[in-house]
Parts: C-alpha cells; structure tokens; sequence
C-alpha cells in the first residue's frame, strides 16, 4: 500500500468544496438553507483522530521494539483506517468549507454568524483527522529488509 499524497488529498479538498458550495448555491436561490452544523463535530473529529493516533502509536511502539505483541491484521486494520481518515477528513472539510463559504457570502445575521463559526470549527477538526491520518500512516510504515536477497527471495513465490 502507498502512502497518501498530500496533492491527492488537496484536490479531492478543492473538487468537494467546489462542488457542495455550487449545490448549495442553488438551494439558497430557491430559499432551502442547508441544515445548521452542530458546534460539537469538530470537537468529535478531534476525538475520532486521537483514537486514530493511540491506535498508530500502538504499532509504532512495536515496530520499535517497545511492545512485545502485536497482532499484524491489527497493524493492516491501523493503517487502512489512517488512509480512510485521510480521505474523509478531506471531504469532510471541503464539505464544511463551503457551507463556511456559503454563509459568509450570504451573512444577514447572528444566526448565520453562528452557522459559520459552527463549520469553521467543523473544518479545523476535519484538518485535524486528515494530519492524523497522515501521521498514523507514518507510524505504519515498514521499513525495507537490511539484506536485498532476502527481500528478492521473499518476493519470489518461485524460490521458497
């Protein structure tokens, strides 16, 4: 599995925004807002990216030699969740980066003020589980065999 690139994560960021702001630009000309984001999903992002990094810092404490156990579909489970956490919180946040848009282009009063900090924090906890992800995916990493005949005859299904 390769690592997630930051230029893929950045589109699919810019390609949602671009997309949920001109959807929502056609709800708000026939007067249909889009439903208000509760104040505690940043806060919930946040908490979903720390089980994330717990889980990561598990492996990479085994990889380390500081853990004497590890299941290795757990460690394949962690690293497919960080890549998951990758491209979700990229949705996530070019989905409530244009509702951030979206009102701050139409603002006529507390509430949509409200609507916008709302979001807002919406989005920094979407960053957050995108740089979690990164980081995890980091953490699972293996590194190359030290002998190259060793991982040549390993990748040989001829030659065992």
């Amino acid at each position: 599995m390769h690592r997630t690139r930051v230029g893929s994560l950045l589109l699919v960021v810019a390609l949602t925004t671009a997309a949920a702001w001109a959807v929502l630009r056609v709800l708000a000309s026939r007067g249909v807002l889009p439903p208000e984001v509760p104040w505690p999903t940043g806060g919930v992002l946040v908490f979903i990216a720390a089980v994330v990094f717990w889980l990561g810092w598990t492996v990479r404490q085994y990889l380390h030699g500081k853990r004497p156990s590890l299941d290795p579909i757990r460690a394949a489970r962690t690293a497919v969740l960080a890549k998951a956490c990758c491209y979700a919180g990229s949705l996530l946040a070019g989905w409530y980066l244009a509702q951030v848009l979206h009102t701050v282009t139409e603002l006529s009063g507390p509430a949509l003020v409200d609507r916008a900090w709302s979001a807002g924090l919406a989005v920094a906890g979407a960053v957050v589980l995108v740089v979690v992800g990164l980081v995890v995916e980091w953490f699972c990493r293996i590194p190359p065999p030290e002998d190259p005949e060793e991982h040549e005859h390993a990748l040989d299904p001829a030659a065992g």
